[in-house]
């Protein structure tokens, strides 16, 4: 019996120095190496949130072209939870190989640093990919509003403080920082009232129990068609494809009000760089695509032009938007409910 006991000690411990020696001979090798035969199996495109959001729609989109590209798919995972926190710590722990993938957003990798307790950073635990396509926000408000424009309701909501309620998608979404920021810009005062998503703020728009809320302009934008809501104004800088006749909310009468609801491809922090770039030029060649770009425009998404497509594009978009939103999320106090 001790002989056989050691037997399999010596076996164990020779088995453990082959994999050390592996491990090590691997971490050697350079990332081209291993990025010549990458990828050889299907990519998974974790979605920090439920199927038809916006990074739901754009993963899908990206997994045919990764498909097109690689001869590999991209399989999306939706992994939902304290709004995006969960599926970014998973990601942040996965191994850095390419193989595992995050469709990250204003949310995940600006927002929720600042509203939740997370045990990484949006910043150095992440590799930027490529800069994907966005949405910009549209201001809607009940049908039966007191104002055709936003000027008029400004106007309408100085004179009358604390009187309209604004709903939001939660503490620290979008829409509820856009109506802070509105609030801040107009030096007006309206109640904040939060929902579990945008869907059920904009039935309450339409339904008349709610003022205005923020939502996407292509959930929005059926309703704005057939007269259940009324458009103020969009947070682009420019008009959109899909809403050519409505304003951006400069036009309306809000100096340097913008916003616009993007995505972005992150990799784990230490991701090789060649891998990296693999994934990139994948991204240009899904994005590049007239009838890619036209199916988005029509669902009021903002493809980046080619040249944006690129990691340095996510990484400065990403610092500018930390730059940005903050120092306005620390003055308000908000933190996740």
């Amino acid at each position: 019996m001790v002989g056989v006991r050691m037997t399999s000690v010596n076996f164990l411990r020779r088995a453990l120095i082959t994999t050390a020696a592996s491990t090590l001979l691997l971490a050697s090798i350079p990332g081209s190496v291993l990025a010549d035969g990458f990828p050889s199996r299907p990519i998974t495109l974790v979605v920090p949130f439920a199927p038809g959001a916006l990074n739901d729609t754009i993963a899908r989109v990206l997994g045919e072209g990764f498909r097109s590209s690689f001869g590999q798919p991209g399989i999306v995972e939706n992994v939902t939870g304290a709004d995006g926190t969960l599926a970014t710590g998973r990601v942040a722990r996965a191994a850095p190989d390419g193989y595992t993938l995050m469709i990250g957003s204003w949310n995940t990798h600006v927002a929720n640093s600042l509203l939740y307790p997370v045990a990484y950073d949006v910043v150095k635990d992440f590799e930027p990919v490529a800069l994907l396509p966005d949405a910009p926000m549209l201001l809607i408000a009940k049908k039966s509003a007191p104002a055709d424009d936003l000027k008029g309701f400004i106007g309408w909501l100085r004179a009358n403080p604390d009187r309209a309620s604004f709903g939001t998608a939660g503490a620290g979404s979008p829409p509820h920082m856009l109506a802070v920021l509105l609030r801040k810009q107009t030096g007006t005062q309206f109640h904040l009232v939060p929902y579990r998503g945008a869907a059920p703020a904009m039935q309450d728009v339409i339904a008349g129990q709610i003022d205005a809320t923020f939502i996407t302009i292509g959930a929005a934008l059926p309703q704005v068609l057939s007269g259940s809501v009324r458009a103020y104004g969009v947070t682009a800088q420019s008009r959109v494809a899909a809403a050519p006749d409505i304003p951006t909310i400069e036009e309306a009468g809000i100096p340097n009000f913008y916003f616009s609801y993007w995505a972005g491809l992150f990799a784990p922090r230490g991701t090789p760089p060649d891998v990296i770039a693999r994934l990139g030029s994948a991204v240009a060649a899904t994005f590049a695509d007239p009838n890619v770009r036209q199916k988005l425009a029509a669902q009021g998404f903002e493809v980046p032009a080619p040249a944006h497509l690129t990691a340095a594009a996510l990484s400065a978009l990403q610092k500018a938007e930390i730059a940005k939103w903050w120092p306005i999320i620390r003055e308000a106090g908000i933190k996740a409910e």
